[in-house]
């Protein structure tokens, strides 16, 4: 009896762990848009906040000692947004590039100079510092956990990835579902997100995230091993439904990425077989994978691939508005225009032939967009995260390929997904991504188990 009130007192959930889930939740829920207006805004915010006071009036106190690289720069993105809401003398203002227009439209007006923020949308800006409550909160409730419940959280992220791709599924079966928290689009497959390409990178995720947990810590995969094989079916066929063709790329790096993980965990598992049955096994995964696919082609449910071979580059908007952003880049830089105020800065500089009923809402490349917005001083902060994930990332993939070392691996695998989506679209501006992106830099932080050179097994594991 004693030893089975320890074992449930072990078991018991902390205040984070449990923010955390509802957290997600709402997330899962009201966190797949991007927009200001979209009325998920408020929910997500409002549940970010409230989580925050209870933390800080009831919870432990959050150890963010092995996850300060993530610390800093969500501190340096805040810094940057508040220090842009800070009005300016008009003689500082005005030396800034890209003023002229507004300093001769309050001339005409007959006004003196006004002092005026960095920003030039102070509003967008406005709300670009109240967006970043939603990755604070993500990163405090993942600080507070208690170690054995970091360990869930793969479990965790998998679980609402799967939940959004049968959302995704009712979607593609004609069911007509929308969600009123977020802009999405009726009749698009695109889960619980307002973008179908932010929806097939959410599934890309679970092509890794699924092998990975099959074989966490090392452990024998039994009934999650034809789980796995069943979610990453799942996932690959949903992308194809989507309609995104950044999806097909980007689902099919995770998925190798995600072999390449767990890959000595299957030879662990058939080395009492022939070598030969590792290579067949591997090649039955990948030609049912194909198979599917080639299924889906013919049933003309590939809407992806029909994507592609409709593609016509000339006519894609990416292509034709780039000569445009890049020539904002060189009009605001180095101040930059102001965080979150692509959209109306665009429509200023957009020319004539570009004009349509629908309007350019990002650049649809991050990396432009932050050039665009926050110039010289955000393209530092993107380089310093960028420099922090390429040599996080050689450390984690340095420690060998065994599953007890997958988790930073999982981390730099993620972010590189995200890296490689942002070059098209937006993704980490919505905030479920927004929460991913913490909890996988966090990932990326861990010390892999057993990395400084010890002989001895993990935690649980046999001698």
């Amino acid at each position: 009896m004693h030893v089975s009130q320890r074992s449930l007192l072990r078991l018991k959930p902390s205040l984070s762990l449990v923010l955390l889930v509802v957290y997600l939740g709402v997330l899962w829920l009201a966190g797949g848009a991007s927009r200001a207006d979209a009325l998920g805004q408020v929910v997500v915010r409002s549940v970010a906040w409230i989580a925050l006071i209870i933390v800080i009036l009831f919870g432990a106190r959050p150890s963010f000692g092995g996850m300060k690289p993530v610390l800093l720069l969500l501190a340096g993105a805040v810094l940057l947004t508040l220090l842009q809401l800070v009005p300016l003398p008009p003689g500082i203002w005005q030396a800034l590039p890209g003023r002229a227009f507004f300093m001769e439209a309050a001339a005409a007006s007959g006004q003196e100079q006004p002092w005026r923020p960095w920003s030039l949308v102070p509003g967008a800006t406005v709300n670009a510092a109240s967006s970043l409550i939603v990755p604070i909160v993500a990163l405090v409730l993942v600080a507070g956990l208690k170690e054995a419940e970091r360990s869930w959280l793969p479990g965790l992220v998998l679980s609402l990835i799967v939940g959004s791709t049968f959302l995704g599924l009712l979607q593609f079966s004609g069911a007509g579902f929308n969600n009123p928290l977020i802009n999405d689009t009726a009749g698009q497959v695109s889960g619980i997100f307002a973008n179908r390409n932010h929806f097939a990178l959410f599934a890309a995720f679970g092509c890794m995230l699924a092998p990975v947990w099959a074989f966490l810590d090392g452990r024998q995969p039994q009934w999650r091993g034809p789980a796995a094989l069943g979610l990453v079916l799942l996932f690959a066929l949903t992308i194809l439904a989507t309609g995104s063709r950044a999806g097909l790329l980007l689902g099919a790096l995770g998925l190798g990425l995600g072999l390449v993980m767990v890959g000595e965990g299957i030879r662990r598992e058939l080395r009492r077989y022939p070598r030969w049955v590792f290579l067949a096994i591997l090649a039955g995964i990948v030609g049912t994978i194909v198979i599917f696919v080639l299924i889906s082609i013919a049933a003309d449910r590939a809407a992806a691939i029909e994507r592609v071979l409709d593609l016509d580059a000339g006519q894609d908007l990416r292509a034709r508005t780039l000569p445009t952003v890049l020539d904002l880049i060189r009009d605001y830089f180095p101040a930059g225009s102001g965080l979150g105020g692509f959209d109306p800065i665009f429509r200023k500089h957009e020319p004539f032939d570009l004009l349509k009923l629908n309007y350019f809402n990002h650049a649809h490349n991050d990396f432009l967009e932050i050039a665009i917005d926050a110039g010289l001083v955000g393209i530092l902060l993107l380089a310093a995260g960028l420099l922090w994930w390429g040599l996080a990332s050689v450390r984690a993939w340095r420690v060998g390929v065994s599953p007890r070392h997958a988790v930073p691996k999982l981390g730099s695998a993620m972010l590189l997904l995200i890296l490689i989506a942002s070059i098209i679209d937006y993704p980490a501006r919505t905030p479920m991504i927004m929460a991913v992106i913490v909890i996988a830099g966090v990932w990326l932080c861990e010390r892999a188990k057993g990395s400084r050179g010890s002989a001895l097994p993990g935690s649980g594991q046999p001698l």
